[in-house]
């Protein structure tokens, strides 16, 4: 190969390798701009709406956990939506109940909503299928009144039973509802706030609840058998149950896999009210001196010196006795009589 053709050769390839330097350059500068203005916040220049942090089902109770105030687009604004100023006060949200089906991220409308007092609110605040039951309490067995709307309550029933005998009643409580929701207590379904803004705890005599058919038909029953109390739940308290449940096989998670539906389901299951399958104590259990058991009837005794029904001639002497069955009659003989 002669010197010409190995000039040419290096310079081709010099030119090549400086051409694809300033290529990649170039390449390189224009993507960065573009990655930065994708990832720029978007300036949203309009007023801050409310819109619900989580998605609100229908029958949701508002609290301040479930809103928040969020810019929106200035020409995308209704008349409907709560816009932050102007006027506009948290409480008359606050308690509200939830009409239509709203979605996380999703604007309030005035009209999505049902206040306190209005037509139909309590018929808007119950689940499908579900019904409004008033449970009878008292300073006591509403948990001193820190009972508010939307909690979750559980049930109990405490009684004397004091069977056939005339030994002391078996005393016992026993939980016989659980994850009922607080729908009002008295005529109130709002909490009230001082000028603080702390809540003001009243005590009431009613408590509203949730409850399927089925639950209200033994809620009105139970009501009759004995005393009702109320137990505050914890907000842990119905995902630990509802794993429990699924690990143990009660439970039947839908078998197709999506994510979406398993999440819709374990979401409807941990919000229904439970019956049946009753934790209970007794009054053994808190004290050596109460009973354990139902009091059982005493036997009869004849009185003394009286003849039984089958010696009209007297008391038998006492002693070792047979007792001979014909049919349905039983005869009692002393060892050595005459049948």
């Amino acid at each position: 190969m002669d010197t010409r053709k190995v000039v040419l050769l290096v310079g081709a390839l010099l030119v090549a390798a400086i051409t694809a330097f300033f290529a990649r350059t170039l390449i390189a500068g224009s993507s960065a701009p573009q990655a930065a203005a994708m990832n720029a916040p978007a300036h949203i220049d309009g007023p801050k709406v409310l819109v619900a942090v989580r998605a609100l089902p229908i029958g949701t109770i508002i609290d301040p956990a479930a809103v928040k105030f969020q810019p929106w687009p200035k020409e995308l604004v209704e008349g409907a939506y709560f816009q932050e100023g102007a006027g506009f006060d948290m409480k008359s949200v606050v308690g509200t109940v939830v009409r239509n089906a709203i979605t996380a991220g999703q604007p309030i409308t005035q009209g999505a909503l049902v206040k306190p007092g209005d037509r139909g609110f309590l018929a808007a605040a119950l689940g499908p299928g579900m019904r409004a039951v008033t449970v009878p309490v008292s300073t006591q067995t509403s948990v001193a009144g820190f009972i508010f709307p939307g909690d979750r309550i559980d049930l109990l029933l405490t009684q004397t039973v004091t069977g056939g005998g005339d030994g002391p009643p078996l005393r016992t409580s026993e939980t016989i509802m659980r994850n009922l929701r607080v729908l009002a207590t008295d005529q109130r379904t709002t909490d009230e706030k001082d000028e603080k803004g702390n809540t003001i705890v009243h005590t009431f005599s009613t408590v509203t609840i949730e409850a399927t058919p089925k639950i209200a038909e033994e809620i009105a029953v139970a009501q009759t058998v004995g005393s009702l109390s109320l137990s505050l739940r914890s907000i842990a308290d119905n995902q630990a149950q509802l794993d429990s449940a699924i690990a143990s096989g009660a439970v039947k998670v839908p078998a197709n896999g999506d994510p979406k539906a398993e999440k819709t389901f374990l979401v409807k299951l941990a919000s229904q009210p439970q019956s049946g399958d009753a934790s209970f104590s007794v009054g053994a259990d808190v004290s050596r001196f109460q009973r354990r058991t139902v009091p059982g009837k005493a036997a009869e005794t004849a009185p003394q010196g009286a003849a039984p029904a089958n010696f009209p001639g007297g008391a038998p002497s006492t002693g070792p006795m047979v007792r001979i069955a014909r049919g349905n009659t039983v005869t009692e003989v002393p060892v050595g009589g005459k049948n």
